[in-house]
């Protein structure tokens, strides 16, 4: 029969393991952030409008219906504003 000893062991061994894991996958998102850096600097330095290529990375994630629904909506507004 196991003690509380060994359970609150085996616990703490799992909450490290899920801590470890945890701080693993923070370092490489932080690469995976300064590779992304890196690459928008390149591109800027060839001449690329990075604000502009952020905005299009965007808009890929989302769905085109979305997107026409977003825009109709602007149109609508620009135009009632007198901007279009």
């Amino acid at each position: 029969m196991a003690d509380a000893t060994d359970t609150y062991s085996v616990t703490a061994d799992e909450l490290r393991q899920f801590i470890e894991r945890f701080e693993q996958l923070d370092s490489e998102k932080k690469d995976v952030a300064d590779q992304q850096k890196e690459l928008m600097a390149e591109a800027k330095g060839r001449g690329y409008d990075t604000r502009i290529m952020r905005k299009v990375i965007a808009l890929r994630k989302r769905k085109p219906d979305d997107i026409a629904e977003e825009e109709a909506v602007l149109e609508m507004y620009k135009t009632a504003l007198g901007m279009a």
